[in-house]
């Protein structure tokens, strides 16, 4: 009879340096692909106005109110759902920090007036001093 001698084989061994290559490819992939700055989701067609006026860069930027075709409130840059009383609490909250807060409304052409009255008479009741400024465009501009 005749034995074989069975050699042992080397377990498969993985290669480092190459796995690193991939994953830094993946990480750049993923850097360039991603946006940093996150936009609203809400689109709205702002009403037209032949007095529309960009505000400049030293202005502090005010509270914005977003109001959609629905009636449904924003608030914010983040856009975050409100109800007019919570919305209320907020403009208090906003008033006891900074008393020269700015609050804008930016509503949708086709959004419920009832609404814009609803958010302006919050403003009044928080004692905002600067007013309520509305977001418009200018005619024929997209």
């Amino acid at each position: 009879m005749r034995f074989y001698v069975r050699k042992r084989r080397q377990a498969p061994a993985v290669i480092i340096v190459a796995l690193i290559d991939i994953l830094i490819v993946l990480l750049i992939f993923l850097m360039v692909t991603t946006t940093f700055k996150q936009q609203p989701a809400l689109k709205l067609a702002l009403p037209e106005s032949s007095q529309a006026q960009k505000t400049g860069a030293n202005d502090a930027a005010p509270l914005v109110v977003s109001i959609d075709p629905k009636g449904n409130l924003r608030l914010g840059a983040d856009a975050r759902p409100v109800t007019i009383e919570r919305l209320k609490e907020e403009l208090l909250v906003a008033v006891a920090s900074n008393p020269e807060v700015k609050l804008a409304i930016r509503a949708d052409k086709t959004a419920p007036i009832g609404q814009v009255i609803k958010v302006m008479d919050a403003s009044k009741e928080a004692k905002l001093k600067s007013g309520v400024n509305l977001f418009t465009k200018e005619p024929g501009k997209p």
